[in-house]
């Protein structure tokens, strides 16, 4: 279970319901931990492993093989080992972050994350290489969560990883949404947009996946590494268009799609002996939250979990919804990945701009709080998952000689709350299932 205290920031420590929202926040993220996710859909009866809905006899595979990559890859490979035992022969691991001891079956290759290095390039090239050794005789698990994309590449030849890291570059300093970045890389690694299931065929794949994007589409999950995907060139070609990279991308990016290579589509045989699950996801931690708030006497507001846009923009929204509630108390639970297009020198991510954005929204008014978490505990490249504001953070800013408007204009919304000891550090969470914001209204 997640120590609740983790979460308390200055604000929560001295908030009359502090402990009662560090409490909600950590029922969230709980209900997402990764190894508990694994355990819930897979199941070993001496060699009869049940997966969701799906049977397998252990004993008519000659090798049990495992593949996991992303943020929570290492408590899902983890669980598995301990649910598979001596039945699992191997299994490679591609991760953020690595700590303490692990099963000797597994190689363990960190990548990096949010913008792939050469890390990532040996973790990619790491399974490629193991699946290539697969036959029609193996079981094969993938073991698929959030920050998969940047965590494991292996662009085609002629694309080198810099050009790739410049195309993530442009693209999220552009603003571009996370499906729309996922629609490139789909096309330009040999892994995802099913590349990875083509790797691994002719073996049994059960691909289990932990959802950080919208709507959990399997083709934007870690940019669908085992799943058809329906996007195309075309579609390619509109997002260039539409974010006018032609002249910003690497030439290397342009000529490899002039080959017209298409990823594979729903429908094709490939796909026949592929079985992709669903173990989590945003929805899931919500829905937890909202659990625990009601057991603490709020009114819950589901916002559903398909925010998307600019996040300054998608404060304003919540804010109103918060603002024109009259239910006392009332605690309203948003879901999504919002987008920054940056125009400062500042540090900071999507929540914690977020946030600040509320602040002036905010001011003075009473008995209101707004909290940001990013669900894998780091929000962009910050050790901060988020940040709490309240009525009061305004003027707690301005005695500080803190201009909110100065730092959103530049991007910089870490350090404004590190000052004011409200950024939320509850430290890297092993799960991923994108972002919450909470916004509550107390009644007292």
């Amino acid at each position: 279970m997640t120590n609740s205290h983790l979460f308390l920031t200055s604000t929560l420590h001295n908030h009359t319901q502090g402990i009662t929202v560090a409490s909600i926040l950590s029922s969230a993220i709980d209900a997402v931990e990764p190894g508990e996710a694994v355990s819930r859909f897979v199941k070993l009866d001496q060699n009869r492993l049940v997966c969701g809905d799906h049977l397998y006899h252990l004993d008519r595979y000659e090798h049990v093989y495992l593949m996991a990559f992303g943020k929570a890859a290492l408590p899902m490979s983890f669980k598995l080992v301990e649910i598979l035992g001596e039945r699992l022969t191997r299994g490679w691991v591609a991760p953020k972050h690595v700590s303490g001891d692990h099963d000797p079956r597994l190689i363990i290759q960190p990548g990096s994350h949010p913008l792939p290095d050469e890390s990532s390039l040996k973790a990619g090239e790491m399974l490629l290489s193991a699946a290539g050794s697969f036959t029609e005789n193996d079981l094969v698990f993938c073991l698929i969560s959030g920050g998969g994309s940047a965590l494991v590449t292996a662009p085609y030849a002629g694309v080198s990883l810099a050009d790739m890291r410049e195309l993530t570059r442009q693209l999220l300093a552009c603003g571009a949404r996370i499906d729309e970045i996922n629609t490139l890389r789909r096309h330009l690694d040999r892994i995802k947009g099913g590349g990875l299931a083509k790797h691994i065929a002719p073996a049994k794949l059960v691909s289990l996946i932990l959802s950080d994007v919208v709507n959990s589409p399997l083709e934007a999950i870690a940019s669908g590494a085992t799943a058809p995907d329906p996007s195309t060139l075309q579609d390619v070609s509109a997002i260039i268009k539409k974010y006018d990279l032609d002249n910003k991308i690497p030439a290397s990016i342009l000529n490899h799609f002039e080959q017209q290579i298409e990823t594979p589509k729903p429908g094709d045989k490939l796909f026949a002996s592929v079985k992709n699950i669903l173990v989590g996801s945003n929805e899931l931690a919500a829905q937890a939250a909202a659990r625990t708030a009601r057991d603490c006497g709020f009114t819950t507001i589901d916002l559903r979990n398909a925010w998307q846009g600019e996040a300054r923009e998608v404060a304003k929204t919540l804010v109103e919804k918060l603002l024109t509630s009259d239910q006392l108390p009332i605690c309203m639970i948003a879901g999504g990945e919002t987008t920054v297009t940056i125009q400062g020198t500042g540090k900071g991510g999507r929540n914690q701009e977020l946030a600040l954005a509320a602040v002036p929204l905010l001011a003075d008014m009473p008995h209101v709080m707004l909290v940001t978490l990013a669900t894998d505990g780091e929000d962009g490249p910050t050790d901060a998952a988020g940040a709490v504001v309240t009525g009061e953070t305004a003027s707690r800013a301005q005695a500080l000689g803190l201009d909110p408007a100065e730092y959103l204009a530049n991007n910089d919304a870490y350090h404004f709350f590190d000052q004011l000891g409200d950024l939320l550090k509850p430290g890297p969470t092993g799960t991923n299932v994108n972002d919450l914001t909470f916004l509550f209204r107390f009644d007292t």
